[in-house]
């Protein structure tokens, strides 16, 4: 049977998820702004024009509503590094420009306080693991085919990955607590440009006992 639809035309599906974008639009400026501790439930329903009965229908608590900011706001940085990294035609030099981007997006305060400040007790080492894994992938791709242009020397590509990921997360997260951030990117960029150099110029890792 058809969906009923209203009498603005949307049906019950799509005014849900009309509802949850609203719902989360709102608790991302109120968790960037006032930060995960001091944003209540009540707010967030009251930001979004709806109730919080409403709000109880879509998320189960305050930290699912931030497991759900957090989760899209991860999508957005994603996206910023997928346009930097089509913007190079060698796989390297896009890797690179991925790297950058993902720094540079350090930078704006509520990325900040969403990834960087309230996530790790908002949500817990094995949630961000498991709402990381796809951002993990992503570099996994992008070592891959470097190493597949040959941009970069054959390695095994997921020990790697794992170690430039965390070597990005900690700058990121040094960039942020900094007193004088746009500083401390430019020297970090300047030390990531130096390790990815060091990494396309060293010759395949050989296996030691």
């Amino acid at each position: 049977m058809a969906e009923t639809r209203s009498r603005t035309g949307r049906t019950q599906q799509e005014r849900s998820e009309a509802t949850t974008a609203e719902l989360l639009a709102a608790a991302r400026e109120l968790f960037a702004s006032d930060g995960y501790a001091a944003t209540s439930l009540d707010a967030i329903a009251s930001a979004a024009g709806v109730t919080k009965g409403a709000l109880y229908h879509h998320f189960e608590s305050k930290r699912d509503v931030f497991r759900a900011v957090y989760v899209a706001e991860q999508g957005r940085l994603a996206e910023v590094e997928a346009r930097a990294y089509r913007g190079e035609d060698d796989p390297w030099e896009g890797f690179y420009a991925a790297c950058r981007a993902f720094l540079e997006a350090s930078l704006d305060p509520r990325v900040q306080q969403i990834t960087i400040i309230d996530a790790p007790g908002a949500l817990g080492p094995d949630a961000m693991l498991e709402t990381e894994a796809d951002a993990v992938a992503m570099t996994k791709d992008g070592l891959r085919h470097a190493m597949e242009a040959g941009s970069i020397p054959s390695r095994p590509v997921d020990p790697l990955a794992h170690l430039v990921f965390g070597a990005l997360c900690q700058a990121a997260t040094t960039i942020a607590r900094s007193k004088d951030p746009k500083s401390e990117l430019r020297g970090i960029l300047a030390e990531l440009r130096r390790m990815l150099d060091a990494l396309a110029a060293a010759p395949a890792e050989r296996a030691r006992g």
